[in-house]
């Protein structure tokens, strides 16, 4: 390690690539500095993320990126401590790029570099605000490649208790919306136009799985086939009820899979995390479902929901006090299981 790091602090720069954000953030002590996140607005016009694009972008903003969150933070690069990046799950051109300029500055520098499973991250992203959540706790993990509800008994230490066995329910989100045609990212979308409709203008059916596991490729495909008899003008002048209705039964679906897995295991420590965690229906259920059945609740921040640096950071924070490092020959992984 370099003679010349001069604080007495633990500073970590997170990077966090795996899909279309950019983002680094400093963790100081287990404090967040900055949180840098630079989106790629030319997925747009696709409807989705186009990989090989967002490789591109990745290479074009990440010094940019890594030298705003250094700014910000106050942090001169040589009293880093240690370099955290995503290592996977997500796309490997973007992983790639991420991981090799982490690399390429964590020699340079001399300091341990350690990889992050990014759905950890997210998890993990609810220590960085108080209240943090006491272990063991659940966790509803809800993205665009993810649903889950683990059972977290430490922080490296998470069992699956059910996932989806299909699509994932932000993927379902933006089928919706694209079939809409709303827009991309469509999740966001659909939140934003559901406020002002009644959930119960419309009925879609629920997939019924064992267990605690989801599906939600059945879904979209019903609502595929209720779009299809609709016309464009129909569609517009009941969007705000078509949308609430399907968010509903969505949501719906992942709370009744919670609850059944806290009255299951006993635990009352609930949290949320991934970048589905930010919708707004969502989130006030589960406040209401907290109140009903006494669960002491950890939800992040909006900034800490969305794919970010910082939940990276703080996840490399705790690895480097157990001395969990990789090194250059470490490789990303897009199937990365934890």
């Amino acid at each position: 390690m370099s003679s010349y790091r001069v604080s007495k602090l633990l500073n970590i720069l997170g990077i966090e690539s795996s899909c279309d954000e950019t983002a680094a953030s400093v963790v100081q002590d287990g404090n967040v500095l900055s949180n840098v996140v630079a989106s790629q607005l030319i997925h747009q016009k696709y409807g989705g993320v186009v990989p090989e694009l967002a490789a591109r972008a990745h290479q074009v903003t990440i010094i940019p990126v890594v030298t705003a969150a250094l700014e910000q933070a106050g942090i001169e690069k040589h009293t880093l401590h240690a370099i955290g990046f995503t290592q996977g799950p997500g796309l490997l051109g973007p992983l790639l790029v991420g991981s090799c300029f982490a690399k390429s500055l964590a020699f340079s520098l001399g300091i341990p570099l350690i990889g992050v499973h990014h759905i950890q991250a997210h998890v993990l992203g609810n220590f960085i605000e108080d209240p943090k959540p006491s272990f063991p706790f659940l966790c509803l993990t809800v993205s665009g490649g993810h649903t889950q509800i683990l059972l977290v008994k430490d922080y490296f230490c998470m069992d699956v208790l059910g996932e989806t066995q299909d699509d994932a329910v932000g993927e379902a989100f933006d089928k919706i919306a694209k079939l809409m045609g709303l827009g991309y990212p469509g999740g966001s979308l659909i939140d934003k136009y559901a406020k002002g409709g009644d959930p119960q203008s419309f009925s879609f059916p629920a997939t019924n799985m064992p267990n605690f596991d989801f599906s939600f490729s059945g879904i979209k495909t019903a609502f595929s086939l209720f779009i299809q008899k609709k016309t464009p003008q129909f569609i517009e002048e009941n969007r705000a009820d078509i949308c609430a209705s399907i968010q509903a039964l969505l949501v719906h679906m992942l709370l009744n899979k919670l609850v059944k897995a806290a009255q299951k295991t006993g635990i009352h420590a609930i949290a949320l995390a991934g970048g589905v965690a930010v919708n707004s229906h969502l989130r006030h259920r589960l406040k209401a479902l907290a109140e009903q059945y006494g669960w002491t609740l950890s939800m992040p921040s909006i900034d800490y929901c969305t794919d970010n640096a910082a939940m990276v950071a703080i996840t490399a924070h705790y690895k480097y006090h157990i001395g969990k490092f990789a090194n250059l020959s470490t490789r990303c992984s897009p199937r990365m299981v934890m």
